[in-house]
């Protein structure tokens, strides 16, 4: 029954569907536009990551909508970069190139990364050091869920899912028989020089062309200190201080404290290009698009600070190729309103290159996605959706330090969304059921990886209503219940990551992973003035997380081939956990000066995790606010912002206190145009005062803070 099962969803690919998309731009585009004002001016921006559009104060989540001017001054070379300022939202920051978003705290394997509606397809998941196959540079928008929503991309978004929009895939014909947009930036920090461009044009009255392409190209990142932190340095002064070992390579360690103001081997290179064509008729669209990603890019060096400990300083060569297909027909029947289809396959390999160009590990995964969506035609107060996922991955790490064997995974999900509208009390309900087959595959003389296949069945589910306290007001609860089954990594891992420089350790016998979730939300909009918050609670049985460990138990594992053990031991275990927290944002208009609206706007967010019987779990933010004054006019917007991020003191055993910062901003977006009301001018200055800044949740904390003082110019011109 597996396999008939497998088997006949792989059949359905050829109809598969993403998520909401219109058939015309124009409402999304009109949502754009109001997106771009600040939230005091306008109601709440559309959802269209789900499957039916409905406004951001209807969702029963936390969401958040990034695009027009906000997606402009805060765009980043990473996806996780760009959206670091959003309620809830962190990023892993290994170095400027390799930053994936974190939301709740959650990261790796349980936060989604989408490309319009479908998984980035790449290695991202698996180590912290891999970037995200995502340019953000051709982004039109981003939207992030969190909560029991995002239950319908898969279980493994427990944490939340990030959908990125661009318009690789025509959507609609153009009015004018043509569309153009491009975008250049430079950025002070690391000399980043960016250009991206896309355009459509229409080839009779239904056939749309499409052509995109983007470069950019930075050196090492300046920083607003020392490299190390305070502790990190004092021990590599006291290394420098003892005898020489004439056995072991020769590092410099007082060189090592003294490292400041750049961080080494972070420049990168990278270009993208993509064409796309898209049939759109009255009732529906069907598009395919191409896609290849280039990059080069260095990750900082994690310099040693005591004896023993090695130095390396890695480069990463990623290519990425990608063919994508959607297609939506609007049915008119009197059940089916539509039926959606999404699918995207890519091949993908990354070198890690040595320092002296040679290939030491190689990073191989062939992914095909797919999900197929029958929208209900609405019933009065009744609407809804239904419909299958398939996932298939093929993943291979060849050389010195592969730390997998050679595996597949295969998923299978069936999911629905109901939803009641009842005016003041709207209600909802989701269930998905998934089934999940990973097999190992090791080469025969590497008796140190398990040999085998685990599948897993999964059942999730959430129920949740809103009620419409006045005019204005909305109030939420939902109750989620989410059962996601190991990653191939959690389970088959047994080798040396230089990436994270750890000996990592899975475990594959691992059960499910099993979480219950409790949230309630807040959402306030209305003339001159918003608010949205959003508090949560999740009781996990069975949470995989990694943790130092004694070393002996990692040298048992890697004994039956012969290596040796030289990094840290960190192993996967499974535990109870508790998860809670709370993200909120506001804005109000304070004052009206002719046609300049001054606004004043905030958020905050806060996540606290426990291990049972262990302590706080491993790489969780710190607590923060961020805080933002704002003028806007129709010809130019100006805006200052401070964001403060407590000290860190709540930490796993292998970890430090990360230091408490505050970053001052200001940015000023100009229409120098009136006759081109597309052409925009963005200056900003982010970390006027050049600060040193650490992220508790990455991995390299203690090694390489984030960007200091960054002078950013930004030209966006649409036609």
């Amino acid at each position: 029954m597996r396999r008939v099962l497998l088997a006949s969803s792989s059949l359905v690919l050829l109809p598969l569907s993403a998520v909401a998309e219109p058939l015309s731009d124009k409402p999304l585009a009109a949502e754009t536009e109001q997106a771009k004002d600040a939230p005091a001016q306008q109601g709440p921006a559309i959802i269209v990551t789900a499957p039916y559009r409905q406004s951001e104060a209807d969702v029963l989540s936390g969401t958040s909508v990034v695009t027009g001017e906000e997606l402009t001054r805060s765009l980043r070379p990473t996806i996780g970069e760009t959206l670091a300022r959003q309620p809830g939202v962190s990023a892993s920051s290994f170095g400027p190139s390799a930053s994936r978003p974190i939301l709740r705290g959650f990261q790796g394997e349980r936060v989604r990364i989408l490309t319009d509606g479908i998984g980035s397809i790449d290695v991202s998941n698996t180590s912290a050091d891999h970037a995200v196959i995502i340019d953000p540079l051709l982004a039109e928008r981003v939207e992030v869920l969190r909560g029991p929503s995002a239950l319908l991309f898969g279980s493994s978004a427990m944490g939340g899912v990030v959908n990125v929009i661009d318009s690789r895939i025509p959507r609609s014909v153009p009015e004018k028989g043509y569309r153009l947009s491009s975008i250049a930036t430079y950025g002070s920090a690391a000399n980043e020089r960016s250009v991206g461009g896309a355009g459509d044009v229409a080839v009779g009255s239904h056939l749309v062309l499409h052509a995109d392409g983007s470069y950019s190209k930075s050196d090492d990142l300046k920083i607003g200190g020392y490299a190390l932190t305070a502790g990190k340095r004092r021990q590599a002064l006291a290394s420098a201080a003892l005898p020489a070992d004439p056995d072991a390579d020769p590092i410099d360690f007082a060189a090592n404290a003294g490292v400041k103001n750049r961080l080494p081997n972070t420049a990168a290179k990278t270009w993208t290009a993509g064409a796309g064509a898209a049939i759109v008729t009255e009732t529906g669209t069907l598009g395919i698009a191409y896609s290849h990603y280039d990059s080069l890019y260095g990750v900082p060096i994690r310099f040693a600070t005591l004896p023993g400990q090695e130095q390396e300083g890695p480069r990463l060569s990623v290519v990425q190729n990608r063919l994508d297909l959607r297609a939506e027909a609007d049915t008119g029947g009197g059940f089916l309103q539509k039926v959606r289809l999404r699918a995207g396959y890519a091949a993908y390999r990354h070198f890690e290159l040595e320092e002296d160009g040679a290939v030491g590990t190689a990073f191989y995964n062939k992914g095909l996605e797919g999900r197929l969506e029958l929208v209900q035609a609405d019933h009065g107060a009744w609407r809804g959706a239904s419909g299958v996922q398939y996932f298939a991955r093929d993943f291979d790490v060849q050389g010195d330090e592969a730390f997998l064997p050679k595996n597949k995974t295969q998923q299978v999900g069936l999911f629905t969304l109901q939803q009641l509208d009842l005016g003041a009390l709207k209600a909802e309900a989701g269930l998905r059921y998934e089934f999940t087959d990973l097999s190992a595959n090791p080469v025969l003389d590497d008796t140190r990886f398990f040999n085998g296949k685990r599948s897993f069945q999964a059942l999730s589910g959430s129920i949740g209503a809103s009620y419409g306290v006045a005019r204005d007001i909305r109030i939420g609860l939902n109750l989620s219940h989410t059962e996601r089954a190991p990653s191939a990594e959690e389970l088959f891992a047994n080798g040396a990551h230089a990436g994270t420089e750890a000996y990592e350790l899975g475990n594959p016998d691992f059960r499910l992973e099993k979480s219950w979730g409790l949230e309630a939300t807040l959402h306030a909009h209305g003339d001159g003035y918003s608010f949205d918050a959003s508090a949560y609670y999740n009781w996990f049985s069975n949470y995989i997380s990694d943790n130092q460990t004694q070393q002996g138990i990692c040298e048992a594992a890697a004994a039956p081939s012969g290596r040796t053990v030289d990094l840290p031991c960190f192993q996967f275990t499974q535990r109870d956990a508790r998860y809670y927290g709370f993200e909120a944002e506001g804005s109000v208009r304070v004052a009206q000066l002719g046609a300049t609206t001054i606004n004043v706007d905030a958020l905050g967010d806060y996540v606290r995790a426990n291990i049972v019987d262990e302590g706080p779990a491993p790489r969780i933010p710190a607590p923060r606010v961020l805080g933002g004054i704002e003028a806007q006019s129709d010809r130019i917007t100006g805006r200052v912002e401070a964001e403060h991020v407590f000290v860190q003191n709540r930490t796993a055993a292998f970890e430090t206190r990360t230091s408490p910062y505050t970053m001052v901003n200001a940015t000023v977006s100009l229409k120098p145009f009136p006759t081109m009301p597309g052409t925009t001018l963005t200056l900003s200055a982010n970390n006027l005062f050049d600060v040193e800044a650490r992220r508790a949740s990455s991995y390299l904390k203690d090694y390489a803070p984030l960007a200091g003082r960054d002078l950013r110019a930004t030209l966006r011109f649409s036609l």
